[in-house]
């Protein structure tokens, strides 16, 4: 897998050109989106992913900042692949079942 180095220490950019966190397979968007998702700080961010120092969490949440429009156009295209994703696949059975019992 070759990588290219960046000015952020602890990021990297894969041979994509995709962000990712050095010496894991962790992209920047993924680390982004929970911090989104859940309002995650850096601190819970490094609990729920004890494999990360805080300084990859920091570096990656940096490159996020300085990059924002590009990573968030990024963050889009991947929503609108799942959503395209779950369209063509349909309500799972399970879905299914639990509205017709009136559970969700």
């Amino acid at each position: 897998m070759s990588v290219v180095e960046t000015r952020y220490e602890h990021v990297v950019l894969n041979e994509a050109k995709v962000p990712i966190i050095a010496g894991t397979t962790m992209k920047v968007v993924e680390l982004v989106l929970g911090k989104i998702a859940y309002g995650w700080s850096p601190e819970e961010l490094h609990f729920q992913h004890p494999y990360l120092t805080l300084g990859q969490i920091y570096a990656a949440l940096a490159y996020y900042w300085d990059h924002q429009e590009e990573l968030d156009r990024d963050i889009e295209r991947r929503l609108e692949f799942v959503d395209q994703v779950q369209r063509a696949v349909g309500p799972s059975p399970l879905v299914a079942r639990l509205k017709a019992k009136g559970l969700i």
